[in-house]
């Protein structure tokens, strides 16, 4: 017996963007676009967040500061180690992506025939239905008010 899907609102949100995203793009080619231009948008704005940091940590170092300036509990050490962390963090997030980047241009090699794309199309209507199509409303309404049905909102 399968399990339930989680209802928590993380994954409510996730189970709604990842249907949408079936029904948007409904076949190999345009998931391969989305995943590209996915991955392409979040390189690109966490490597300018990277290359700012970057930038204005070695513009300001604390090590120009004057040695009582700087707190005894350490406060500018604290703010110092945590922005490397971050930075250290966001490059390695970087590398994965080009890692990511290396293997979707795989993908791209991949190509179809139109009865193919048809196939995705037809599963993809399967996966995720229009959550606004009428009959589906109906049902869902009907589900809320039967009796021995709990809630799950």
């Amino acid at each position: 017996m399968p399990e339930e899907p989680c209802q928590c609102p993380d994954c409510q949100r996730f189970y709604r963007e990842h249907d949408r995203l079936i029904r948007e793009f409904p076949t190999l080619r345009q998931q391969q676009e989305i995943n590209w231009a996915a991955l392409q948008s979040f390189r690109t704005l966490s490597g300018r967040v990277l290359e700012e940091l970057q930038k204005n940590h070695e513009s300001s170092p604390n090590t120009d500061l004057p040695s009582d300036s700087v707190s005894s509990s350490g406060v500018s050490e604290d703010v110092n180690d945590s922005i490397q962390q971050v930075i250290a963090d966001l490059e390695n997030i970087n590398a994965h992506l080009f890692s990511i980047e290396a293997l979707m241009e795989r993908v791209f090699d991949v190509r179809v025939p139109e009865a193919i794309e048809q196939k995705f199309r037809e599963h993809a209507g399967e996966l995720a239905p229009d959550p606004l199509n009428l009959d589906r409303l109906r049902l869902n309404r009907l589900l809320h008010q039967t009796p021995d049905m709990p809630d799950r909102n």
